[in-house]
């Protein structure tokens, strides 16, 4: 019998900590990507995200 593995349980958990909308900013992106890079080791991700005429950064914790 094959046992299936749902993908998000194999990945590990992502938990929404923070999100805030801000105004558009061209160079946010370069600092969301700077976090990521030196965060990790502490188990945090930043995500963006444009939505009409604003972006959302987000906070995750993750395993």
């Amino acid at each position: 019998m094959d046992e299936k593995i749902n993908p998000s349980e194999s990945k590990g958990k992502i938990e929404l900590i923070a999100s805030q909308r801000v105004g558009l900013n061209g160079e946010l992106y370069k600092v969301v990507d700077f976090l990521n890079k030196n965060l990790k080791g502490h188990h945090l991700m930043f995500g963006l995200k444009k939505k009409e005429d604003q972006m959302i950064i987000s906070v995750y914790e993750v395993e």
